[in-house]
């Protein structure tokens, strides 16, 4: 509830002074006791702006007041109805599938983070190229596909998505479904359909930035260390950090061939990542990005997105214990060589 107040002469006087001392507190607030920025907490960039920009908006890089309203009221309207869809309790409650009948059903919208959480005003996450799309990709640059229904081609060690290329062993599945590396968990950030979160520690000399999904932990260094040989290839590549005024910068080099450049494109042998993160207030992080991968793209990308600060805590994704999902694509594909399929 809002309560009016009445100024006089005496609280005009004393309010620039009052406006210092705020700012000044708030300033301190988010300053570690080392005296760096602080990024700490668990950060959401669940996002409705587009990866790339609809080519309809050309160069244009925010909206308007009017375009953010019927956005706005577009998402209002779909977690309404979306609150009013009843369970279907027929699907819920079928029994197992006939033999040799395939039943795929993923998950329902209850799991799904489809609205924003941070302030939606951009037409693209893409702000170079100009034209918020991706640059071209080299010609021979190796693509990952996604055997989400069907095997897809390829041969181990595999570079898929989701899915993979056989069911011969856990070795013929991507890596995020053997629950090594994947989803949105590798950076650069981008936001999946659910856990769009990271949790950021700090200390004087590091940086730890923790991804829900997978839960994959990334130590930046933010002193003197030289960077890693380049033949030592890591999942999340090899981070040094420091502070450009009240931004963290973090680049990223020796990628494992065996991860992606961006989008299930590339390798990560010659990429080389960039990234910016600035707290703009309480409840809100700048994250920008900038990869350079001359062997995948033929221009280099920057795109920003915007974070939101969770009042709550990042819980374990454990998703290898007891995975039962991988453990039961095996068992099912004996189970169709046992009778012939």
């Amino acid at each position: 509830m809002q309560q009016a107040f009445r100024i006089g002469a005496a609280t005009l006087f004393f309010l620039p002074v009052l406006l210092i001392a705020t700012a000044a507190n708030a300033a301190e607030e988010f300053t570690t006791q080392w005296g760096h920025p602080d990024l700490q907490g668990v950060w959401n960039f669940s996002t409705e702006i587009p990866f790339e920009r609809p080519e309809h908006f050309g160069t244009r890089e925010f909206l308007t007041a009017e375009e953010i309203e019927e956005i706005q009221a577009r998402l209002a309207a779909e977690a309404q109805a979306g609150a009013q869809v009843e369970a279907d309790s027929e699907l819920a409650n079928r029994g197992a599938p006939e033999e040799g009948e395939r039943f795929v059903y993923g998950y329902d919208h209850f799991w799904y983070e489809m609205a924003p959480i941070a302030d939606t005003v951009r037409t693209s996450q893409i702000i170079y190229p100009e034209n918020g799309r991706l640059p071209d990709i080299v010609e021979g640059a190796p693509r990952g596909e996604s055997g989400f229904l069907a095997d897809a081609q390829g041969q181990r060690p595999v570079r898929t998505g989701s899915g993979g290329i056989g069911k011969d062993g856990p070795e013929d599945r991507g890596l995020p479904e053997r629950c090594i590396m994947g989803l949105n968990g590798l950076p650069p950030y981008r936001p999946s359909r659910y856990n769009n979160n990271l949790l950021i520690v700090q200390n004087r000399d590091h940086v730890v930035i923790m991804s829900e999904m997978l839960h994959n932990a990334r130590m930046v260094p933010l002193t003197d260390l030289p960077p890693l040989p380049s033949d030592i290839e890591q999942w999340t590549g090899d981070s040094r950090g420091y502070w450009d005024g009240d931004t963290l910068v973090v680049e990223t080099r020796n990628f494992s061939f065996y991860t992606v450049s961006l989008r299930n494109t590339g390798t990560g042998k010659e990429k080389f990542l960039t990234e910016r993160f600035t707290r703009k207030d309480y409840g809100s992080l700048e994250y920008e990005w900038t990869l350079e991968d001359p062997a995948t793209f033929t221009d280099e990308i920057t795109a920003v997105l915007p974070m939101a600060k969770v009042d709550g805590q990042l819980y374990e994704y454990a998703c290898q214990e007891g995975n039962y999902g991988l453990m039961n694509i095996l068992r099912g594909a004996r189970a169709e060589e046992a009778r012939g399929n």
